[in-house]
């Protein structure tokens, strides 16, 4: 007997079986994952929150690994927030900022959200003007977008970020509102190290831009607070170089929007202070 041809099926029928099986097999997962991708694409371009993470996330990598920043990028991510903004300030009705800014706080890519926060506020002024504060988180770019009513519906009015104003700190920012006559606003920038080092900066809307009204230096063991009185700034005026941790001069001073300028009304000398850790 030839045992050759005594086994059990021939080997070529079997291989073809095999094959056609494969086939069968990857077409079925084929079935199966192409409705997901496209459920998943649809869903993606449904939820523009899921395309803003990402872009967030990638906004903040790009920064944190010293890679080139990307306009582009930065602008479709601000243009989702801006279309955010626009559905919360197009209602007839006095919009809901409470209620608009914890929605905001539902959008961070980055859990825990550490600098990372996106908020919706008013401006002063007779005519109706909001500005959104935007930090991606983790070292990422921040901006202002300023948003007005002249044209009968919302619109994006003016930009402040890195594109636009070349030596613009964004870094961390707030935003606070210095008069209920007036668009103009402070911008603290920094402050996340152990010695509080920000800068400061007002600005008045114009209309059609944000206007530079005046800008500090990087000032050490900074602290602020503003009142009915104006924009307080405390600073460590005078360094000791060989321990930055001590300064020999703290300086308080006490700027004021009056006739529509911005004006450093007084300086107050404290003293030496030791910092203390953040």
């Amino acid at each position: 007997m030839n045992f050759i041809f005594s086994r059990s099926g021939n080997p070529c029928l079997r291989q073809k079986q095999h094959a056609r099986q494969c086939i069968a097999v990857v077409n079925i997962v084929l079935l199966v994952l192409i409705p997901l991708a496209i459920g998943l694409r649809a869903q993606i371009k449904n939820d523009p929150s899921i395309e803003f993470k990402r872009l967030a996330a990638q906004l903040s990598t790009a920064r944190l690994g010293g890679e080139a920043e990307s306009e582009a990028s930065q602008e479709k991510a601000l243009g989702i927030l801006d279309g955010f903004a626009f559905s919360v300030l197009g209602s007839s009705a006095p919009p809901d900022l409470d209620a608009a800014n914890r929605r905001l706080g539902e959008l961070v890519s980055h859990v825990p959200p550490v600098g990372e926060n996106y908020r919706l506020l008013r401006l002063g002024g007779s005519q109706a003007t909001y500005a959104m504060v935007v930090n991606f988180g983790l070292g990422g770019p921040a901006a202002v977008r300023i948003y007005s009513n002249a044209t009968g519906r919302y619109a994006l009015a003016a930009r402040i970020d890195r594109f636009v104003e070349k030596d613009f700190f964004d870094s961390d920012i707030e935003l606070i509102p210095m008069s209920a006559a007036e668009p103009v606003f402070v911008i603290v920038a920094g402050r996340t190290d152990d010695l509080a080092t920000g800068m400061f900066s007002a600005w008045r809307f114009e209309g059609r831009r944000a206007a530079p009204l005046w800008s500090s230096d990087l000032l050490q063991q900074s602290s602020y607070g503003a009142d009915g009185d104006g924009f307080h700034l405390t600073y460590c005026s005078q360094t000791d170089e060989d321990h930055p941790a001590q300064c020999l001069k703290m300086t308080r001073d006490l700027y004021r929007l009056e006739a529509s300028e911005w004006k450093r009304i007084g300086t107050e000398d404290l003293g030496a202070v030791k910092a203390t850790p953040k």
